[in-house]
């Protein structure tokens, strides 16, 4: 995973520097410290996914070419068969399937997100990106943080929510958690 990581970072300083941008401006554009996107350009420590999205944005690139360092090509449909689609693990209890990685010019982010129980009791790990998302819980049971509301939800609920705000997840019950998670 930290391989990953390395990877990625290296892409995000490399669209930096041919775009001719300072740390310090980059992270001003973005509204964080330039301490945080040097820390997330070296690869020592996780990239929210939020930040990812907010580079691509920036950038005007698909996220599939911030995370595999190629373009999507699939114009007409993309299939993904269960359990192939494009895996992107950041986080210890967070596993991600991405479910249109190679189709380009998405208007919206499928994925397929598993969250595993925290046998640690870590904090929960906040997150916020452009636009909008919706969560539809497949198995287990999640308790999600937007902002300052706190709902958990179970099997064949959902939530549909403004990413902008900060926001964060984490199962319950002792149960892994499966959802189909769509960012537009």
């Amino acid at each position: 995973m930290k391989e990953k990581i390395q990877f990625v970072a290296e892409r995000i300083k490399e669209l930096r520097e041919i775009s001719g941008l300072s740390a310090s401006a980059l992270a001003q554009e973005l509204g964080i410290s330039q301490d945080v996107i040097l820390q997330y350009e070296s690869g020592t420590v996780d990239i929210p996914v939020g930040f990812l999205y907010k580079v691509a944005h920036k950038f005007g690139i698909e996220l599939t070419a911030i995370l595999t360092g190629e373009n999507p090509r699939l114009h007409v449909y993309c299939v993904v068969r269960k359990n192939n689609g494009l895996s992107v693990e950041r986080r210890k209890q967070y596993k991600y399937e991405s479910l249109a990685a190679n189709f380009i010019n998405k208007k919206a982010g499928p994925f397929i997100v598993r969250i595993e129980p925290d046998t640690e009791n870590t904090p929960m790990e906040f997150n916020s990106h452009p636009g909008q998302e919706f969560n539809y819980i497949l198995e287990g049971a999640m308790k999600i943080v937007i902002d300052t509301h706190e709902i958990v939800l179970n099997a064949g609920d959902s939530i549909y929510f403004d990413s902008s705000y900060k926001h964060a997840m984490k199962a319950v019950n002792q149960t892994s958690v499966k959802m189909l998670a769509i960012v537009l």
